[in-house]
């Protein structure tokens, strides 16, 4: 049996309950959650901002703001888009892989 690519996009019922669970601790537990990724701070020297950088990612549940499909931004994928593709700090996950690529309607 083919294992589902663990993309956050259809999450199952107990993946996004998961999901909300672990956004919902207290920053000290999320930080030591064996999900959470740890950020590069040397990555992050882009970002000019007043606020703090990250020192964690954990994956990130949220619904679509055009469909309202939820799905899980993931902590990996917050890594990348940060650190790797330079994206702004304050960015956040805001549509569906669907709804990204054109698709839903």
């Amino acid at each position: 049996m083919k294992r589902k690519a663990d993309t956050g996009r259809d999450p199952d019922a107990k993946e996004l309950k998961e999901a909300k669970r672990i956004a919902a601790l207290h920053p000290l537990v999320q930080k030591d959650h064996p999900t959470a990724v740890k950020a590069d701070h040397d990555k992050l020297d882009h970002i000019n901002t007043y606020g703090s950088l990250p020192d964690y990612y954990i994956d990130r549940p949220f619904a679509c703001r055009k469909c309202g499909k939820e799905e899980i931004w993931r902590a990996r994928d917050q890594k990348w888009y940060y650190e790797e593709a330079k994206g702004h700090i304050d960015a956040k996950a805001v549509a569906c892989h669907d709804c990204r690529k054109g698709g839903a309607k």
